[in-house]
């Protein structure tokens, strides 16, 4: 999931950042917002992207797929 996140949030600030250079400035502040939601979820572990992924079932099976295969990322 953290995986997923990550990518997610990489590629919108990129996005972001491109639609600033082409289109407005102003994109650069959902550039902070993703930011600031990376900080904020270090702190809370609260992210929204989470819950909205979850409710899509994404990362439902991978729990006991990465007990057995020994994933350095199962909990």
């Amino acid at each position: 999931m953290e995986m997923i996140i990550r990518r997610f949030a990489g590629t919108f600030i990129l996005l972001s950042l491109l639609l600033a250079h082409y289109h407005s400035p102003y994109w650069l502040w959902f550039t902070a917002f993703v930011g600031f939601n990376l900080l904020q979820s270090s702190f809370t572990r609260f992210c929204p992207l989470e819950i909205v992924l979850r409710k899509l079932g994404v990362g439902q099976g991978s729990s006991a797929a990465g007990k057995s295969g020994g994933s350095c990322c199962a909990s």
